[in-house]
């Protein structure tokens, strides 16, 4: 009988024991995640790779990458969103767009109407353009909505026909198939990645946390 009380004691302290170090281990998962602490530096430089187009802070807590394509109607939804966040953060988060023209025939020719808008300034007005009138796709309709913005025609043109930023696109793009991107819209909040159209008060959950540690 002792030994049997001896033997069920020991399976209690036991049992509790491998509760308390599980327990331990998944309280501090939670405390560092989206805090880049276990994400190798290269594969935080691959997620936010080289020269992209931000919009953010100097020193942002939450740096949110979204892989995204012009053609894809559930990027047109998290377009609003992310400007929602950033209206509601302003520079605690910092957005990097990244193209990764996956969805239609169209996709990589809006990829470079979004680039050849950028250099005269106008990359972020040409972006949201595109999402408000996703649906286009001809060459016609891409060059009248760049003459809306107001680009300088012969440069936009220039650039567009020639696809002077086919490259940039392909790193993007081989960039984000290495990373397991597979669709749109791809996040990675602080290497964190995520998949597809997030509610808006998931995004403030997620952010909250984040700032709040």
């Amino acid at each position: 009988m002792l030994i049997i009380t001896i033997l069920f004691v020991f399976f209690v302290f036991l049992f509790s024991f491998i509760f308390l170090v599980v327990n331990t281990i998944n309280n501090d998962s939670r405390d560092t995640f989206y805090t880049e602490n276990n994400i190798p530096e290269e594969t935080l430089k691959k997620i936010k790779g080289n020269n992209n187009y931000s919009l953010g802070g100097e020193n942002p807590k939450v740096t949110i990458v979204e892989f995204t394509d012009f053609a894809c109607p559930m990027c047109k939804n998290s377009y609003t969103t992310m400007r929602n966040l950033k209206m509601k953060y302003k520079d605690d988060i910092e957005l990097i767009f990244r193209d990764f023209p996956v969805v239609s025939e169209s996709s990589i020719e809006l990829s470079l109407a979004a680039y050849c808008a950028g250099e005269q300034g106008l990359f972020w007005i040409m972006h949201d353009k595109l999402f408000e009138n996703q649906g286009i796709s001809t060459k016609q309709e891409i060059f009248s909505l760049a003459s809306e913005i107001g680009v300088e025609g012969n440069r936009f043109t220039t650039c567009f026909e020639k696809e002077k930023y086919s490259d940039k696109i392909y790193d993007n793009y081989s960039d984000g198939t290495s990373l397991e991107v597979t669709g749109t819209p791809t996040f990675f909040i602080n290497g964190e990645m995520i998949t597809g159209d997030i509610p808006l008060e998931s995004w403030y959950k997620i952010i909250d946390y984040i700032l709040s540690k």
